[in-house]
């Protein structure tokens, strides 16, 4: 089934998570000069495929033929060819700002928070902290500009690097006075370095003391990352890593708290993405059990992990989850959110009526924070 746009019943609602497909030319354009020789492009390789070259070298973690289906929300996989060109399948309101306001309009949401996709893939393939600032900051400036005429319909968010935390630091400063709204990293970092660590801090100081939300989104993972431990799962590999993408951002969220990071920075606005919300309150009683023990007494926290998660975290989760309702009181309604992932392609086209049933049980002062109050606290959002 193809993607068709449905007006969403309830108004003031936000989808926190949306995403764009970034035009191929992006970082020659928009890198300095100095890294120009060096851009993220696409090329097509001698079987006709194309693929993303990273520093001027294949990517190994994104497949041939993939790109072309980065925008297939609601297309039948089985239809789809992998000889198709990423420029020439660019859903609706994909690459076009004008275009995705008009979408957004069309199913009642009043913003779309707006995250990468091609940004999404290469951070796995470079360890160069300076050439990965030097990406970030291109993409960074080509998306408060995507969304700078948008009436504040499109909310433009940074990409940040734990590879060098002052420099990552200095780039959400400039990120935000340029329309950047927060930012997000990824669940990894090349030098296997906890997002709780101290050495970090510089990022969530800066974020603190600007006020914005940080969150952690997945992406494409390194080898020795990705969350699989078997061998021999054939053609149900990919579904396996999907299914398994959320623990990432699980041991990163953990870290915060194993590491102090939250004790350190009271007022810093913590977010976890696209690795959906059911999971959080057996996580959060997890935590607490263990803080009550003799564990507890070996991370630097005043108090059981979920009174922070309570104060300063975040989470977005998936229209369709069943279970999540059920927790969203319990764990406290302020902290959750939703998102259309629009128009990645392992989400359906289903979203307004998945999120319907979401919802329907919900009192209205909770389905009311949940659709989009939460948001517009969290991110300041007029």
């Amino acid at each position: 089934m193809a993607y068709e746009a449905i007006p969403f019943p309830y108004s003031g609602t936000i989808d926190a998570d949306g995403h764009v497909l970034e035009p191929a030319d992006l970082w020659e354009e928009y890198l300095e000069e100095k890294y120009k020789p060096r851009a993220i492009r696409i090329r097509v390789g001698d079987d006709g495929f194309e693929y993303l070259e990273v520093d001027g070298k294949p990517s190994e973690r994104t497949q041939a033929g993939s790109l072309g289906m980065l925008g297939a929300m609601g297309e039948d996989a089985a239809q789809l060819s992998p000889e198709r060109r990423y420029s020439d399948h660019i859903p609706y309101g994909g690459g076009d700002p004008n275009e995705r306001v008009e979408l957004a309009g069309r199913e009642n949401l009043e913003k779309v928070l707006l995250y990468p996709t091609l940004g999404l893939l290469w951070e796995c393939e470079t360890g160069d902290p300076e050439l990965t600032l030097a990406y970030q900051r291109a993409y960074n400036r080509w998306i408060a500009d995507f969304c700078r005429d948008s009436g504040g319909v499109l909310v433009p968010i940074a990409h940040l690097s734990l590879l060098d935390a002052e420099g990552s630091a200095a780039e959400l400063r400039r990120a935000v006075a340029d329309g950047c709204r927060g930012a997000f990293l990824c669940p990894f970092n090349h030098a296997e370095k906890a997002h709780g660590h101290p050495d970090h801090d510089p990022i969530y100081a800066a974020a603190q003391d600007l006020d914005v939300p940080m969150a952690i989104h997945p992406t494409i993972e390194p080898r020795w990352a990705v969350p699989i431990r078997f061998k021999r799962l054939g053609i149900a590999s990919e579904f396996h890593y999907n299914t398994m993408l959320r623990q990432g951002a699980q041991q990163s969220l953990l870290s915060f708290f194993a590491l102090g990071a939250l004790d350190r920075f009271p007022r810093l606005k913590l977010g976890v993405l696209e690795s959906g919300c059911g999971w959080i309150g057996a996580f959060l009683d997890r935590m607490d059990a263990s803080y009550a023990t003799n564990l507890g007494k070996t991370i630097p926290l005043t108090a059981p992990p979920s009174e922070y998660f309570r104060r300063q975290c975040f989470i977005s989760g998936d229209p369709d989850e069943t279970a999540a309702p059920l927790i969203l009181d319990h764990v406290g309604a302020h902290c959750f959110m939703w998102a259309t992932d629009y128009p990645h392609p392992d989400h359906p086209s289903t979203w307004v009526p998945a999120l319907q049933r979401f919802v329907e049980p919900l009192s209205e002062s909770t389905r009311a924070a949940f659709l989009g109050g939460n948001v517009r606290r969290i991110y300041g959002l007029d």
